[in-house]
């Protein structure tokens, strides 16, 4: 499957929360933006030069009005440490259900990996939540080494 990767657009919100609103994800219904929330969201990206949305299209004969099939979204971010050197960090990372194992995740982690590289980054990291098990073999599968441990507070709990 070909895919055309591009930066998104606030017309692909709604595209890009249902994919976020797939049953195997980490999130619940609950969790959800609505599509007026996302769209406050997505003013506050322009707060952040370094931050930006992906969306995947499958290549067909529909052109720009293919559907969406996976995102990403990509923070590059300038570093004191590392010579100075920028870090870029990918999150949000999700397929359609029909298109995962057909090579669309491969070709949004290389578009991930590409931006990277041309931000000159010395790294590209990314989480995934314990539980995802086939997400941790796939991200090592395309060379990702796990490395370190990631460690977070529920902030809304009010602990530390």
């Amino acid at each position: 499957m070909k895919l055309h990767i591009r930066e998104a657009r606030e017309a692909d919100l709604a595209a890009v929360l249902a994919l976020y609103a797939q049953p195997d994800l980490d999130g619940s219904a609950e969790a959800s933006l609505s599509l007026a929330e996302a769209r406050l969201v997505w003013q506050q990206f322009a707060n952040y030069p370094n931050y930006r949305l992906f969306v995947a299209q499958q290549e067909t004969d529909e052109g720009p009005d293919a559907p969406i099939v996976g995102s990403y979204a990509l923070l590059v971010m300038h570093n004191l440490a590392h010579r100075g050197a920028p870090s870029a960090v990918a999150e949000d990372v999700v397929v359609s259900r029909q298109h995962q194992r057909l090579g669309a995740g491969r070709q949004l982690m290389a578009h991930a990996v590409a931006q990277a590289r041309a931000a000159g980054c010395y790294k590209l990291a990314l989480s995934s939540n314990s539980k995802r098990e086939a997400a941790h073999a796939f991200y090592r599968s395309l060379g990702f080494a796990q490395h370190g441990l990631s460690f977070l507070i529920d902030t809304a709990q009010g602990k530390a």
